[in-house]
């Protein structure tokens, strides 16, 4: 088959960049630089589209079995891949219980774009990557086996989406000191790390708790480029309770964003990343002089995000 061309989607790239001013910062002597991914394309916004880039020509045609939650942005963007593309989409879902419920709106965006939509229970979920499991769902689906499907894990993070995010630090070469993103499955910090200058480093600030997220950047860089690669840290403290858990002051602060600078933070990713850049900087972390870019991986989803996107 013929791989689809991620460029007849007409990326915008290199995405824009964006010097705000915001008091907090200034008062610091810290500059602060919005990476907008988020306008690289209207339906395959941010990291989704660097993501998927590279696991699209891998498929080749084929369908693309991906997973996620009720609310998941990369079950949505790998679904309207598909239909703007012409190849077949498969969704499993996270949660059997949703099977005999209305589709919700991100699901129904799905639907409407020809994704498949597969429910699994949570309990089997939670063991897709097993090679049995995996092969059960491949035959549930009814995908014959591994070679008539590409699988794409949750929240896209392989090492081919590794690979399509390092053009994400080349973008900000030699234009900041320090890249910051918000981090789910942590793919786009890999990539990200490896694709900045030596000089440069990059902080992720997950939206999970539980502190396993940089034995599995680590072992992303290993399977994308032989080893650990680039300066990158994370900053676990701004999680706001967890996975797709907000909080009053997360959410005065996203409102405060908004009202400053007229953009409406996305709140289990973005408002994490804004808010703990700002919190960094109050408490010293960055020299006065420092050029800090905070990547803007995606935007609000209108409805509830309780089990939102990864």
């Amino acid at each position: 088959m013929k791989a689809p061309d991620p460029a007849l989607l007409q990326p915008r790239l290199p995405s824009p960049l964006q010097e705000i001013e915001d008091e907090r910062f200034t008062r610091h002597g810290v500059r602060l630089l919005l990476k907008r991914d988020d306008l690289i394309h209207p339906e395959l916004a941010g990291n989704k589209w660097r993501k998927l880039a590279l696991n699209l020509r891998a498929a080749a045609g084929r369908p693309v079995l991906t997973f996620g939650g009720a609310y998941s942005n990369h079950l949505r963007a790998t679904a309207a891949a598909g239909r703007l593309l012409g190849f077949p989409t498969i969704g499993v879902v996270r949660g059997d219980e949703l099977a005999h419920r209305p589709l919700n709106p991100s699901l129904a965006q799905c639907a409407a774009d020809g994704m498949r939509l597969h429910f699994v229970a949570r309990s089997t979920y939670r063991r897709k990557s097993e090679p049995d499991v995996l092969a059960a769902l491949l035959a549930a689906t009814g995908a014959a086996g591994p070679g008539d499907v590409h699988v794409v894990p949750e929240g896209g993070s392989n090492s081919l989406a590794v690979q399509g995010c390092t053009a994400l630090g080349e973008e900000l070469r030699a234009v900041t000191d320090v890249a910051a993103v918000a981090c789910g499955t942590g793919g786009t910090l890999a990539g990200l790390a490896a694709g900045l200058a030596p000089s440069q480093r990059a902080i992720g600030v997950p939206v999970l708790k539980g502190g396993f997220l940089a034995a599995d950047i680590e072992r992303l860089q290993e399977s994308a480029f032989g080893s650990r690669t680039g300066r990158w840290h994370l900053e676990d403290r701004f999680h706001c309770g967890g996975y797709a858990r907000t909080t009053p002051g997360l959410d005065a602060f996203a409102e405060d964003f908004e009202h400053r600078h007229g953009l409406a933070p996305e709140r289990l990713y973005v408002a994490k990343l804004l808010y703990g850049l700002t919190t960094l900087t109050q408490e010293g972390a960055f020299p006065a002089g420092t050029r800090v870019t905070a990547v803007i991986t995606g935007r609000p989803w209108p409805g509830p995000q309780a089990d939102s996107s990864r």
